[in-house]
């Protein structure tokens, strides 16, 4: 393919897929934006304003300014100008209701009294966060002025919209308190709340499809659909095999086709190495595995999902079982796409992938395989499915003469995620069935990886492998997780906090 990155177009069925690909950068695009809708309005004291003329003009453009930094970060920016008394607050209350957000910012350009922030922050149930960002570092004090005070009085109500945070019996919200200008603390503060509101954007009314049943005998696999409602404004969608089927006998050689392309284009396609039951990729397995990937496409469009976990056996020597034992590829291409695909019926781990997935990191599903105790690592990864964008060069397929553990044979994808910061997020259930985040930072690091057909990372974990699994199992986990790129914990943690989620991370 050479260097320059190849751009394609796959068209079947009247719809148009761009396909974008560069020698260890494969990227494959997502199938929806990645947005969020966040509101902006701003504080004050209506008084100042016939007391100091101009004070209201320039807080406004700074106000401006704000606006223009959370607009850099793709989300769709409304606003709700200034609020500088209680009756603005009533009346501001219900735009900010009406409009539908993910999330908004309080932007304190100067002081306010606690009468325009109690009402919002006791009718809205969307996360505030107070922006107080200086125009100046520092007064000039030979020349200060009480005008030049109150411009730079962002912090000043703080306390008391705090304190007034707790008297209403809501969280102390956050806080981002910096310079308006050349201050990149505060803008990547800013920018990650932007993140963590595409998440919200991302959750908030998804439709999972749930398809088949659990692994026979993973215990930790069972959840409530309900609980997925009640927590996070997910709708699980009840589907049957014959759904996807309905599609399979549909697709044409055409699609097949063109799918076959789109696969090969991302895939390398090496010899067997070490492992009996891994052959090169037959023909006869790509052909399946297009043909699988193609009726998924249709089938997703057609049900409107955002996701979906699944396992199915059918019988045996059936079409069917031809069918359901053949998604992997098909899944590691959606999960690249922003659609989230978990094996095992794994609604939790699906979950967490949709939440790495919006935060832009990636989202694999993984587990934990043998530890290295020579060079003191865990390889984490499983059987599929993939978030190929995360690969570490191109991924691999291969042909396994059988899936093990599971029924069939067929195209299974292999690869390692890239080298750098890893982010690990399972999502357990307690007792009292309420949702956990249990979230591990490490390393992904150069090195071999077993050739069987399946995804594995040297994961690198500290202090050591041993003391951090034993940590990472005090927490009650599900087995699965989801693997993304970079460190991101903290952020994490904040999702959430936002959505009232317990969440412990594991150091």
């Amino acid at each position: 393919m050479g260097c320059k990155a190849a751009r394609s177009y796959c068209e079947y069925n009247e719809k148009k897929y761009l396909v974008s690909a560069e020698v260890n950068d494969m990227i494959i695009q997502r199938r929806k934006p990645r947005t969020a809708r966040v509101g902006v309005f701003c504080v004050g004291h209506d008084t100042y304003w016939s007391q100091f003329d101009g004070l209201l003009q320039e807080l406004l453009s700074y106000h401006e300014e704000l606006k223009r930094i959370v607009r850099d970060n793709g989300v769709e920016v409304v606003d709700f100008g200034m609020v500088d008394n209680a009756l603005r607050s009533y009346e501001i209350v219900k735009a900010i209701k009406a409009a539908n957000l993910d999330l908004i910012f309080c932007n304190m350009v100067t002081y306010a009294t606690s009468s325009t922030w109690g009402i919002i922050q006791r009718e809205l149930d969307i996360p505030i966060i107070l922006v107080a960002l200086q125009p100046l570092k520092a007064l000039d004090y030979t020349r200060a002025s009480t005008y030049m005070q109150l411009v730079n009085d962002n912090i000043c109500s703080l306390p008391e919209f705090a304190g007034v945070s707790v008297r209403m019996g809501k969280k102390i919200p956050p806080f981002i308190i910096g310079t308006l200008h050349d201050d990149p603390r505060a803008r990547e503060e800013i920018a990650e709340w932007c993140k963590i509101a595409c998440v919200l954007h991302e959750i908030r009314g998804a439709r999972i499809g749930q398809m088949g049943h659990v692994l026979e005998a993973m215990l930790d696999m069972h959840s409530d659909p309900t609980a997925f409602t009640a927590q996070f404004g997910i709708h699980i969608v009840q589907l049957e095999p014959d759904d996807v089927m309905k599609h399979y006998r549909q697709v044409t050689q055409e699609d097949i086709d063109l799918k076959k392309e789109e696969i090969l284009r991302f895939f390398d396609t090496p010899d067997p190495v070490s492992d009996p039951i891994t052959e090169k990729l037959k023909e006869e397995d790509l052909y399946q595995a297009a043909r699988v990937a193609v009726a998924l496409d249709h089938f997703i469009e057609e049900k409107k999902l955002d996701g979906m976990a699944y396992y199915y056996e059918a019988e045996e020597g059936s079409e069917m079982r031809k069918l359901v034992t053949n998604f992997i590829v098909g899944n590691s291409l959606l999960c690249a796409a922003g659609f989230p695909m978990c094996g095992e019926l794994d609604l939790k781990t699906c979950v967490a992938m949709m939440i790495m997935d919006s935060l832009g990191i990636g989202g694999s599903f993984a587990e934990f395989h043998p530890i290295d105790f020579n060079e003191g690592f865990i390889l984490v990864g499983h059987d599929g499915p993939h978030h190929i964008n995360i690969a570490d060069g191109r991924p691999v397929l291969r042909s396994l003469k059988k899936y093990h553990g599971k029924p069939g044979s067929g195209a299974s994808v292999e690869f390692k995620i890239k080298k750098g910061p890893i982010t690990m997020l399972g999502i357990g259930l307690k007792e009292d069935g309420k949702f956990k985040f249990i979230i591990a930072e490490g390393e992904s690091k150069e090195g071999p990886i077993p050739p069987t057909g399946n995804s594995n990372t040297r994961g690198f974990f500290k202090p050591d492998a041993v003391t951090f699994l034993q940590k990472w199992l005090a927490e009650g986990p599900t087995h699965h997780f989801a693997l993304g790129v970079g460190h991101h914990a903290s952020t994490i943690k904040k999702i959430a906090d936002v959505l009232g989620v317990e969440a412990v991370i594991v150091k």
